[in-house]
């Protein structure tokens, strides 16, 4: 049971983890893949080998520690965590491998520090905020499980349709193996896909955001290459490209996710760049087949034409519809128009549209792309509360 003197201890330990940094959780991984390589198939790689995964994770204990007295503000970081848990998978006993290693972790960086007593505060600490994972994981695997079309861990599909979208895209249609229905999502949320790729020694799990409306018989994710083929950054996206074909196997996650449209009876500004489309693309798509859509606006900002996906269905959609939309290329081969920036996307140029005094915003891409353009919202008196965003990877809030 965490007590006050366990809070009093924890927040005593401020100072040794920030002296010690993210070094504290790379050596954490380390010691735990050493010790429980299986968990190889369960986390991202990548992230490993980038040091990503290794700062979110120090970032996330930091932010623990300095909030042991008021948990309430890391509401929203547990209920992003917890979705993306349940898309691996991710189940009570790799909470108790995790907190092993992450109390000999400090027992072994900070020997002379950590105390009985510093040992028994934190091993409190860790075992009532898994706890709160565990429980409100629970919750969410018991709901997709029993909610039409569920299922409970990985479930078989098969490739039923690949298609090029852009130079760097391509969807994928993944049909149920067992020709049952599949659980209905909100567009915006993601689902989890687990391959071996070729060469690898461990499967892989990646989270892709749904990029259609919900349909009950099928899914399709918008997968972009990255990477040049061999680099682990590209390894899952550069197998789903190269390898795998129509009719083959995958085993997926359940859809997951807190980022996800919300009707408000308001006008709608989607906003991405480059594959943070996937998630618009799904909105736009529910927007157009409701009869209760309010005014929407759909701006995307990509490299060129050759790299902009989707770009005849949107532009279908918003001309049936009397909607605007407008594109950023970094580099265009005609002259720029109304409906065509050539540049970085400037909010500026559209601000006077009706969705900027009273609309919400939905914002997909690149970290560097999501702070711009939230700072430009901010510049133009948009409330914080009108703005929803999603990042890829280990989550960033700005």
């Amino acid at each position: 049971m965490l007590n006050n003197q366990h809070i009093d201890i924890i927040k005593s330990t401020i100072p040794l983890l920030e002296s010690a940094g993210p070094a504290l959780t790379v050596h954490f991984y380390q010691r735990m893949f050493t010790h429980n390589p299986e968990l190889k198939d369960i986390f991202n790689m990548t992230h490993q080998q980038t040091g990503r995964q290794s700062v979110a994770l120090f970032e996330a204990i930091a932010a623990y520690a300095k909030n042991i007295e008021n948990l309430s503000a890391l509401t929203t970081a547990v209920e992003r965590i917890a979705q993306k848990h349940t898309s691996f998978n991710i189940q009570p006993e790799h909470y108790q491998i995790v907190g092993l290693h992450l109390i000999e972790t400090l027992r072994e960086l900070a020997p002379d520090a950590f105390t009985a007593e510093v040992e028994e505060a934190w091993t409190a600490a860790y075992l009532f905020l898994a706890k709160v994972f565990i429980d409100r994981e629970a919750e969410l695997y018991l709901q997709r499980k029993q909610a039409v079309g569920g299922w409970e861990a990985a479930r078989a599909f098969i490739v039923s349709e690949k298609t090029q979208e852009s130079e760097l895209v391509k969807s994928f249609v993944l049909t149920p193996k067992d020709g049952e229905s599949v659980l209905d999502y909100i567009p915006g949320q993601y689902i989890g896909i687990e391959v071996q790729p070729t060469g690898s020694d461990y499967n892989e799990i990646r989270q892709y955001s749904l990029s259609d409306q919900p349909n009950g018989k099928h899914y399709r994710i918008s997968v972009k290459r990255e990477g040049h083929g061999t680099d682990q950054a590209g390894l899952v996206s550069n197998h789903l490209h190269d390898f795998v074909q129509v009719g083959d196997e995958v085993k997926l996650y359940a859809p997951a996710g807190d980022f996800m449209y919300q009707e408000r009876n308001k006008p709608v500004t989607l906003i991405s760049a480059g594959v943070g489309v996937t998630p618009m693309q799904s909105m736009l798509e529910l927007l157009n087949s409701s009869s209760k859509a309010e005014a929407v606006t759909y701006l995307h900002a990509c490299e060129d034409s050759s790299q902009h996906s989707f770009s005849n269905r949107v532009q279908q959609i918003m001309d049936t519809n009397g909607w605007a939309a407008k594109t950023w290329y970094m580099k265009t081969e005609n002259e720029p128009c109304e409906h065509t920036f050539e540049g970085m996307m400037n909010l500026e140029e559209i601000s006077r549209l009706e969705s900027f005094s009273e609309g919400d915003f939905y914002i997909c891409g690149p970290v560097g792309f999501m702070k711009n353009i939230v700072e430009q919202l901010d510049s133009l008196d948009v409330s914080r509360d009108r703005v929803h965003y999603e990042v890829f990877g280990p989550h960033s809030n700005f």
